[in-house]
């Protein structure tokens, strides 16, 4: 077995909500999403209770960064579908003609940066290294144009090829369309041993040929997570594949992170995440003790949430977070502790881990107002991307990025300087939005110490 390594912590960097933070419906699947279309939009508000969490947990002892927005809008992508003309005339006639496409042009949804990339620590890869894929998105169009700055962005904070290795994304193709880490679960005994690397897909391109969703799109493909896990140089009796139950997609899960969620040994999943739920769960526990790791699973039934309730609640979008006294905190929207059904079975589970059972590793819940990010169909796990990192890493990536009160200040003051507190899908055809975008985006480069991040 690889030896395990230096002692190692794991970090969340959450994506900084957009200047262009709005409501325009455009993912198809994500209820919440289509639900809200055409609403109105605060981005202050979204991007200060974003780094409101990054500050609360950061000053538990978390480990946090900051995963700055994307250049928006994407006049590359406007010209490319034809729109000419100055930046003003491209606007005008892009939100005339097609303002959905205007809309892709402008989305903030790099926010959530669960799709930003599959992340492998080092105790996994073949290398040794920390590996990193960023994920196409090739499902939706307003995703897919977010690859190359993600891309551009983690090799700036990843720099050092000693320690780190960022590939290119995957071919654009239906074939090997990825979401990132909201489809992969790492599990293991501590974050700087070697783990289980679990990925779901919704569906294969060519086989097995399993059950699909019939209404909404299964965006993830199996052969997607087989390449990146090659990519990464990932043990194979260390990696397990399992398919998203079909019906669940058509209910509103987009994301296995919608549904599920794990850290360390601990996996807490509803009781329809998977397909073939029995056997999915029986090939993660023999890989997770052929491995000296034993499987801690938390399943919750149908009879006691359904689906509606975990969807509208987005309690399985939650993080868990390991802590010293080796329980484990559960990050929450508030959105859990407004459902009746879902706050009383939280309370359950609170009790349970606070009696001190060694069964229950959930002991503290920690509760956020993410209102604006939720209403675009995005919760706490949705925000973050998780990254472990040894202490040699630590001091070896960019340190601009890293959360602490003077970082947190400045974000906070850059925010309230910049930030619109509303934005509708007409004000997208605002030239004057596009430019206050420019200026803020060039301002935060300097405040990340990372000059030239958003030239072409």
């Amino acid at each position: 077995m690889q030896t395990p390594q230096p002692t190692a912590r794991e970090f969340n960097f959450d994506g900084l909500v957009g200047p262009t933070h709005h409501y325009a419906g455009l993912s198809l699947g994500n209820i919440a999403s289509c639900n809200n279309a055409n609403s109105v939009a605060n981005p202050k508000q979204a991007a200060l209770q974003g780094l409101e969490k990054m500050y609360a947990l950061m000053q538990r002892g978390f480990g946090q960064g900051v995963l700055p927005p994307q250049n928006r809008p994407n006049f590359t992508l406007l010209r490319n579908l034809g729109f000419g003309g100055s930046d003003a005339d491209v606007l005008a006639r892009a939100y005339k003609e097609s303002p959905l496409i205007l809309a892709c042009a402008y989305s903030a949804s790099a926010m959530w940066a669960a799709n930003a990339a599959t992340v492998s620590p080092s105790a996994d890869t073949a290398d040794g290294r920390l590996h990193f894929t960023p994920a196409n998105l090739h499902s939706k169009l307003h995703r897919s144009q977010e690859h190359l700055q993600t891309t551009r962005t983690l090799r700036r904070l990843f720099n050092d090829p000693q320690h780190f290795a960022v590939h290119e994304a995957l071919p654009s193709t239906p074939a090997f369309s990825d979401e990132g880490a909201a489809n992969h679960t790492r599990l293991c005994d501590t974050h700087g041993s070697a783990g289980i690397a679990l990925f779901v897909y919704g569906r294969s391109e060519f086989g097995p040929h399993n059950p699909t969703p019939t209404h909404y799109p299964a965006r993830h493909t199996l052969e997607a997570s087989q390449a990146v896990a090659r990519q990464h140089g990932l043990n194979e009796t260390r990696t397990v594949y399992f398919q998203q139950n079909p019906d669940v997609i058509d209910q509103g899960i987009f994301h296995n992170d919608v549904i599920a969620v794990g850290n360390c040994n601990v996996l807490f999943y509803h009781q329809q995440a998977f397909l073939n739920e029995t056997a999915s769960l029986a090939s993660l526990q023999s890989a997770m003790e052929n491995n000296g790791i034993p499987l801690h699973a938390i399943r919750v039934g149908t009879n006691e949430i359904s689906i509606e309730d975990a969807v509208s609640s987005y309690l399985f979008n939650s993080q868990l977070l390991s802590k010293p006294n080796g329980k484990m905190a559960l990050v929450i929207p508030q959105e859990c502790q407004e459902n009746k059904t879902i706050a009383a079975y939280l309370q359950k589970l609170l009790h349970s881990g606070s009696e001190g059972s060694s069964r229950m590793p959930i002991d503290e819940l920690l509760c956020f107002d993410l209102r604006q990010s939720m209403r675009n169909g995005g919760g706490p796990a949705c925000l973050r991307l998780r990254t472990v990192l040894t202490r040699a890493q630590e001091r070896a990536m960019h340190q601009g990025v890293i959360m602490d009160d003077h970082l947190y200040k400045k974000c906070v003051a850059w925010v309230e300087k910049h930030y619109r507190d509303r934005l509708s899908p007409a004000d997208l055809a605002d030239p004057a939005l596009a430019i206050e975008v420019q200026t803020a985006l060039d301002e935060l480069a300097q405040i990340l110490n990372l000059p030239g991040l958003y030239d072409l």
